[in-house]
């Protein structure tokens, strides 16, 4: 049996033993809060158990390096989305220490692509078009520093309603612990 189909068998298995009863919970979250994170998956349950959170709790986006990449790109839409459809009152940017993304170089994951099947044209076309792909792919150097350069995208969005608090926090993904690196209040 491949992934997607232990997957689906486990996900069958759910649904028949109404287990989705345990998860049941409203649109909005219980502690008015959304949390911006890296996708590292030793935060997947680290992050509810560590900050004391449930099932229903918070609205998360999860993505490489807990990064804003654009003011107008998704995760800054999510956000907004979730502050003003949602019944969010204050936005968390989380990164943590010993993150992946931190350390990412372009070169590598360029060299990767193109071992893979992508062509330098396709890469030339995007970089002609504007998109600077070794800045993209680019990481960064200080955890704390990209978490306050993220806090200050949504502060100074637009958009951005400048009553809701915006903190930032960096967690150690090992022991849990959480550090305050920009305290909105």
């Amino acid at each position: 049996m491949n992934l997607l189909e232990t997957l689906l068998k486990n996900n069958e298995e759910f649904v028949n033993n109404k287990d989705y009863l345990n998860y049941q919970t409203s649109k909005t979250p219980d502690k008015k809060v959304l949390i911006v994170s890296c996708m590292d998956s030793r935060l997947t349950e680290l992050t509810y158990k560590a900050l004391g959170l449930k099932n229903g709790d918070i609205k998360q986006v999860k993505n490489a390096g807990a990064m804003i990449t654009h003011p107008y790109g998704s995760t800054m839409r999510s956000i907004l989305v979730a502050v003003y459809m949602l019944g969010v009152e204050e936005v968390i940017i989380m990164g943590h220490t010993d993150c992946g993304f931190g350390a990412l170089k372009p070169e590598p994951i360029l060299s990767e692509m193109k071992s893979r099947g992508i062509s330098d044209d396709v890469i030339n076309t995007l970089m002609h078009s504007g998109i600077d792909v070794v800045d993209w792919l680019q990481g960064f150097e200080s955890v704390e520093e990209s978490v306050n350069e993220n806090v200050k995208v949504v502060k100074q969005h637009p958009l951005m309603d400048k009553k809701v608090p915006v903190h930032g926090l960096v967690m150690n993904p090992d022991t849990g612990a959480v550090e305050v690196v920009h305290k909105d209040y």
